[in-house]
């Protein structure tokens, strides 16, 4: 679906059975900003997630479908209804476990078909890891965005990491060489379009983030200070090569062909350590992604305030590449993350939550609002 035709589409509804800790509740008449209010534990959060899996079609939980299935129920269903004011999309996910099904107006969708209708991007405390925690971490980031602004992208992830368990699978069991030389043909060929999605994809998301927290710096009263935001992707093959690189060195672009050159020269030279080791070394999912402010590297330089402000501008960031790739805001979900903010943040984050972005935020209390905020706000107390 083009962005043309669902440039104003809304959550109407959502209805949600035997998913997680609800057998059964509804939210009905959703308008722009909605605020989820409860003790910790009464399953605001689940709420958030039921959202993510009709729109991003991710949780942000990364939990396994048998576990969002309410214990004791055979399957779970969530079912949103979206509306832009003319037409209606009613979008359903049936979930049993290991297998879950899209139904768009009664119809049997892939997840690529609903991936993208209706974009969302979601803030929780565990993104604060986004600064400090692995590469693994901003690799899952990366591709949770870019999967929802191409469906090739989500195509080319899935197919990589199927090669990736087979391959894996197949050095645990000490499989042939031979074996493992003719399953490295498709991860090179996987690999090598997924290496050039997110080189492409970080491209653009770095630079809206350095603008981001040049913002927030700037809210916070210190731009005179040398925090210049540079975001710094290196591939398997260089740092298996021990190849190091800082904020001011830039990994070369290369072509898909060049890009299947170095994977395979690097898979040739790593074949008996991953003989050794029993797994996967080279490809997408060993390369590392630092992100640096004023030349240190954040995850052992910056204080916890710099850790933040930076985790909120790529939040930012993401919504903007949303919109400009796509032409429409996503659903912001921010799951207690103004708890995690301070004043500082929390309102430039709220400056943020305009009126043409549907947003949904939990909270244990109304505390950290402001007047402005709460005026404009549907208020739901969970109990």
């Amino acid at each position: 679906m083009s962005p043309e035709e669902h440039t104003t589409l809304r959550i109407e509804s959502l209805d949600v059975r035997d998913f997680r800790s609800y057998e059964r509740f509804s939210l009905n008449g959703l308008g722009g900003l909605t605020l989820l209010i409860g003790r910790n534990g009464v399953g605001k959060t689940n709420l958030l997630e039921a959202i993510a899996l009709m729109t991003s079609t991710q949780s942000f939980r990364h939990g396994q479908i048998s576990q969002l299935v309410r214990e004791g129920a055979a399957e779970s269903r969530i079912a949103v209804r979206l509306t832009d004011g003319n037409r209606r999309l009613d979008t359903e996910l049936l979930l049993e476990p290991g297998k879950r099904r899209y139904l768009v107006n009664g119809k049997m969708k892939k997840i690529q078909d609903v991936q993208g209708v209706l974009p969302a991007v979601s803030f929780t405390p565990d993104d604060l890891e986004l600064a400090k925690g692995s590469s693994s971490i901003k690799r899952n980031a990366l591709d949770s965005l870019g999967m929802q602004l191409s469906s090739s992208y989500y195509v080319v992830h899935r197919d990589y990491e199927k090669v990736l368990r087979y391959k894996n699978r197949l050095l645990k069991d000490e499989a042939p060489q031979p074996m493992i030389e003719s399953i490295n043909e498709t991860l090179i060929t996987c690999g090598s379009q997924l290496h050039c999605y997110r080189i492409s994809l970080a491209e653009r998301l770095f630079p809206l983030v350095a603008r981001n927290y040049e913002r927030i710096l700037g809210e916070e009263g210190g731009a005179l200070r040398n925090e210049t935001f540079a975001g710094v992707y290196q591939p398997s093959w260089m740092h298996l090569a021990n190849a190091t690189l800082g904020p001011g060195d830039e990994v070369p672009v290369l072509s898909r062909e060049e890009v299947k050159e170095q994977l395979a020269r690097a898979l040739e030279g790593q074949a008996a350590q991953e003989a050794s080791r029993k797994r996967s070394l080279v490809g997408p999912h060993n390369d590392k992604l630092a992100l640096f402010l004023g030349g240190r590297d954040v995850a052992y330089f910056a204080s916890q305030g710099q850790q933040r402000s930076l985790v909120l501008a790529w939040k930012l960031a993401e919504v903007d590449l949303v919109f400009e790739s796509l032409g429409v805001y996503p659903v912001l979900l921010l799951d207690d993350v103004m708890s995690e903010l301070d004043a500082t943040r929390r309102d430039m984050l709220v400056r943020f939550v305009n009126d043409e972005m549907q947003t949904f935020i939990t909270a244990t209390d109304l505390s950290n609002f402001n007047e402005s905020l709460l005026s404009r706000a549907d208020i739901h107390q969970l109990s």
